[in-house]
């Protein structure tokens, strides 16, 4: 493939994923639910566990930890209160736990002095992942964030990522997508986004080597520099 045919020539703007992609969140999942879990009087469950259940929203995430202790009928009869718990144990300990993976700022920078415009689109709530932008000071990079529950579909679904290429003015081939998992790359396919992916996140268990995307990334620094390279300027002849 020519450098000219690489579907990162022409990007102007970039949507990035929260969890599993800038953040390590699963240590604060794994506080929260587990204290949910003892309102209920369930046992405690491992951060492992949680890892591979974490990625395609709340509701989701709390129907896959009572799946492990109820049938289908129990997983209804005790979701509301489920997620109830869930809620306000999260937003009690928000981002206490949680760390940043290594260059996500650098790498946010160095998108922004490249002239990109930044989405954040997160399965997460508007109500969780504001405060942990604000919380790790990543907040100010972003030109618009959206949480799962912004509009009436999530990712995979390619919804929230065309919402952001309409909010840029541009078209979906000229925004990259970046994610840890095939959440990320099926909603971008979908939308007609370039994607690249990290391997260090959350991808429900399955290795990312297995999700169609256009390259593999070892952090949002190494990102910044392969976009920036397929982006320079021609030289004078």
């Amino acid at each position: 493939m020519t450098a000219a045919a690489h579907p990162l020539c022409g990007v102007r703007a970039a949507i990035i994923d929260l969890d599993g992609t800038m953040l390590d969140t699963v240590p604060d999942f794994h506080v929260a639910i587990n204290r949910m879990r003892d309102e209920l009087g369930l046992p405690s469950i491992t951060a492992e566990q949680i890892k591979n259940m974490v990625g395609k929203g709340s509701e989701n995430l709390i129907r896959s930890v009572l799946a492990l202790d109820h049938d289908d009928a129990g997983i209804e009869r005790h979701f509301t209160d489920a997620m109830d718990a869930y809620q306000r144990h999260y937003l009690a300990i928000n981002g206490h736990h949680s760390t940043l993976y290594p260059d996500v700022a650098a790498g946010l920078a160095e998108l922004k002095l490249a002239g990109l415009r930044l989405a954040c689109v997160t399965n997460k709530p508007l109500a969780f992942a504001l405060p942990l932008l604000k919380l790790k000071e990543l907040d100010g990079y972003f030109d618009v964030i959206y949480g799962g529950d912004s509009f009436p579909k999530k990712k995979p679904d390619p919804m929230p990522l065309l919402k952001a290429c309409e909010f840029f003015g541009l078209p979906p081939a000229q925004v990259v997508a970046i994610g840890d998992s095939s959440n990320d790359a099926e909603a971008a396919r979908a939308a007609g986004c370039p994607v690249l992916t990290v391997p260090y996140g959350y991808n429900h268990g399955a290795a990312i080597h297995e999700t169609d995307s256009d390259g593999i990334v070892d952090t949002l620094l190494h990102a910044a520099r392969l976009i920036g390279m397929h982006n320079k300027p021609a030289e004078p002849v």
